[in-house]
């Protein structure tokens, strides 16, 4: 997959150039302390989850094969051994419930994860078929979080979520959008309806949300998921071949992947964030954003000039 492929150019670049730390991007002292995540709480109920999490959009979409399964059977093996939780999906993703589902049921870990998925359609009775398929598929008799994907009719499956959240078939109900114009749809909604999480794009070059969706969210105990961290992989390509700044080591990251990371999760509003891969490095890289120091206001306006002027 093309963001993929240019992560590991991006890494390959960094080795190339012997830049210090950068030299080991996956020297996460996740490998010798597993499970010390940083976590925040789910404001609706103070339940906590870890603030990095895995989105499954492209790279969970394979066949029942199990050469195209492997790797992402070590990455959900992976991620439960260090401490990770929460797992985005969507009927939108093609096979990529069916696959977490089984995956996380062969490796008998299917009950430890956080499972957030959507309802992608329109329609009362279509939604509930929907996310009746999605509980089938994940084998789930009750989902951790189910969101209206894309906004696609919110209102009527808000209301159903309402009722599946009353009859215990879901505990949580959220929103979600990837593009900045659907920030103040997502705003006003945070505000004026009950929900327990949004869901975001947000990046360190892409920073609409910082305007006031953020703020709107935290205000009113609102979780939020981060999507598109990466932007699709363009962040990777732009920084291909450059060192870490030497001061990214006062903030603990030891890659570009932490470098992007760090500055979401360093924005206290974030809950989570969910970048996909299907490659058990990459994984140990993202969650390894979730441990040590995170930058303050200066650090963050720091990385934002920096990445400014590449």
């Amino acid at each position: 997959m093309k963001h993929i492929f240019s992560r590991r150019e991006a890494l390959a670049g960094l080795a190339a150039a012997g830049a210090g730390l950068a030299l080991s991007p996956f020297s996460s002292s996740a490998h010798n302390d597993p499970k010390m995540i940083l976590e925040r709480k789910i404001p609706s109920t103070g339940e906590r989850l870890p603030v990095v999490g895995l989105g499954s959009w492209q790279q969970f979409d394979v066949g029942a094969g199990a050469s195209e399964r492997a790797p992402l059977r070590e990455v959900l093996q992976k991620m439960q051994e260090m401490g990770g939780k929460l797992i985005d999906a969507s009927p939108m993703y093609g096979r990529a419930e069916q696959v977490i589902g089984d995956l996380t049921t062969d490796l008998k870990l299917n009950e430890q994860f956080f499972f957030a998925t959507k309802v992608w359609t329109t329609g009362k009775q279509e939604g509930i078929d929907q996310m009746n398929a999605s509980l089938r598929k994940m084998k789930r008799k009750k989902i951790d979080l189910m969101q209206v994907h894309n906004l696609q009719d919110w209102e009527t499956h808000l209301k159903t979520l309402r009722e599946w959240k009353t009859a215990g078939k879901i505990r949580y109900i959220g929103i979600t959008h990837y593009t900045d114009a659907s920030h103040t749809r997502l705003e006003q909604i945070v505000k004026s309806e009950n929900i327990d999480f949004v869901q975001c794009n947000y990046s360190i070059r892409s920073r609409n949300a910082e305007k006031s969706l953020l703020k709107a969210a935290k205000d009113k105990g609102v979780a939020v998921i981060i999507n598109e961290p990466f932007e699709q992989g363009a962040l990777f390509r732009a920084v291909k071949g450059k060192e870490l700044p030497a001061w990214a080591a006062d903030y603990d990251i030891k890659s570009w992947a932490q470098f992007f990371l760090k500055y979401i999760i360093s924005n206290d509003a974030v809950t989570c964030v969910i970048p996909g891969t299907s490659d058990v490095k990459h994984l140990v890289d993202n969650l390894g954003a979730g441990e040590g120091r995170l930058p303050d206001e200066a650090g963050r306006k720091k990385m934002i000039e920096w990445i400014a002027g590449i």
